[in-house]
């Protein structure tokens, strides 16, 4: 024995005993055992916690996802209540509401927008063809659109957007482009 170590003694050894079960204990137990002694949440129940969070927000998310497609929903309604209402106003008050298929239908032409003007419509090509160069000639795109009742009518200003379409109708008659009895050509 050295002189400076200290004899060791059963109260030494009952000590060096505990201290190392204690250690031991702490090194084998997780730290959820410690959480729950020191009264926190364990890893578990802050699992649990965090996806009942993410599921009502996922939730509070939906219904306003919800929501935006109700109201969308209704303004695309209303819209196109608003649309037939002033598709069947003109049509009641001037007669300038026209859909193909009561000229029978388009033969080859087919249209890309839901509206265009109707400037003038003939039996012969070539009355549609000096039309379409005047329509040209001012500064309007026009094209010439067959019926699959022979008829070829030229129209102008093609548009998806009623009130624009509404608009240009109005400006053309004002010109001299489009004759009073000129229509709106409704591609449905």
């Amino acid at each position: 024995m050295f002189p400076s170590e200290k004899p060791l003694t059963l109260q030494n050894m009952k000590k060096s005993v505990i201290l190392a079960l204690v250690l031991t204990l702490l090194a084998a137990s997780s730290c959820d055992f410690i959480r729950t002694l020191a009264g926190r949440p364990t890893a578990s129940q802050l699992e649990e916690k965090r996806m009942r969070i993410e599921r009502e927000e996922q939730a509070r998310h939906q219904a306003r996802l919800d929501s935006m497609r109700r109201v969308e929903q209704a303004m695309a309604d209303s819209l196109a209540a608003l649309e037939a209402h002033l598709l069947d106003s003109l049509s009641q008050a001037k007669g300038t509401i026209l859909n193909p298929t009561k000229l029978g239908g388009l033969y080859t032409t087919k249209l890309e927008t839901r509206y265009c003007i109707v400037v003038g419509a003939f039996r012969t090509r070539s009355y549609a063809e000096r039309k379409l160069r005047k329509c040209n000639e001012a500064g309007y795109t026009a094209s010439i659109i067959s019926f699959r009742n022979g008829l070829l009518a030229v129209s102008v200003c093609p548009s998806d957007d009623l009130n624009e379409i509404l608009r240009k109708l109005r400006e053309l008659r004002g010109n001299g482009i489009c004759p009073e009895d000129g229509w709106i050509l409704v591609n449905e």
